[in-house]
């Protein structure tokens, strides 16, 4: 929880790491002591010592140690450190202002979890290790240190598919974007691009040409990359047939489903929900 005289959250986690959630801050997690299974919305993941991940707004996640980290004679033996924040916390445009142009996009991008590696992830595990245990004046210096690696970074990976990123970032007056946050309210029914082109108010060519350069795939891509998404969240919920979930992602039949799905995350729907339950897991999907 939040003190009231703090305008961002840093603490030490020797507790078991909390089960599936999600909370409206930002929050960099740094594991020091642990092993087990990663899952960042759809994302799932064997992780170790030294894992660094950003998860952005609303972005469901879970480090799940392996059993022998719980069945300690001294209790639970995972450690980590998290840095917690809001999108507003250093104020209302501090994000925005035109030199954090990549530090914003970075964050946007976060909304989909980020996996850090190479000398970024050395440098940012330096700068934790050396100041969680400071004062309040240290730690802030530190994310402010962070966030300039970061504004400077390619050492990232996304991790979650589109289908989980949220609208947090969308703006009505961006006509891509917008083109974006339709497909999220529609991808359960097939969209013609016709529909796209008329709330956009742009060409064709126009708009293939800024909808790839805004979301880094052709809005086909993306359609299938959301439904898939929306898919794997179903899948986790465990509450539908693999038939249900197929229909109720936009998919006209469970063999373009199959085959669209493994295309994407490299196993069926099927195969994705039962290693759902294996802690053993060491294919990242």
């Amino acid at each position: 929880m939040q003190e009231a005289d703090k305008s961002f959250i840093v603490y030490h986690e020797t507790n078991p790491f909390s089960r599936y959630h999600y909370h409206e801050e930002f929050e960099l997690v740094l594991i020091l002591k642990g092993r087990g299974k990663r899952i960042v919305g759809d994302h799932i993941d064997r992780f170790r010592k030294n894992d660094l991940v950003l998860v952005g707004p609303n972005l469901p996640h879970e480090w799940l140690c392996d059993r022998e980290y719980y069945e300690h004679q001294n209790g639970f033996q995972g450690e980590g450190i998290v840095y917690q924040f809001l999108y507003d916390f250093l104020g209302q445009r501090f994000f925005e202002m035109p030199e954090n142009y990549i530090l914003n996009k970075l964050l946007k991008d976060s909304n989909r979890g980020i996996r850090f590696y190479g000398e970024t992830k050395k440098q940012i595990i330096d700068i934790m290790l050396k100041s969680y245990k400071g004062d309040s004046i240290e730690k802030l210096y530190s994310l402010i240190e962070i966030f300039k690696l970061l504004a400077k970074t390619h050492n990232y990976q996304p991790l979650s598919s589109p289908g989980f990123i949220g609208t947090l970032f969308f703006k009505s007056n961006q006509p891509v974007q917008k083109a974006g946050e339709y497909i999220h309210q529609n991808f359960n029914r097939e969209i013609n691009i016709n529909e796209l082109l008329q709330i956009t108010n742009m060409s064709n060519t126009a708009f293939c040409m800024a909808f790839k350069k805004t979301f880094r795939m052709t809005f086909k891509e993306y359609l299938l990359n959301t439904r898939v998404g929306y898919a794997c969240k179903l899948l986790t919920d465990d509450g539908m047939t693999i038939a249900q979930i197929a229909y109720s992602s936009g998919f006209e039949n469970i063999s373009n489903f199959n085959k669209q799905f493994k295309k994407i995350k490299g196993v069926t729907p099927s195969q994705f929900q039962s290693k759902l339950e294996d802690e053993q897991w060491d294919k990242v999907v």
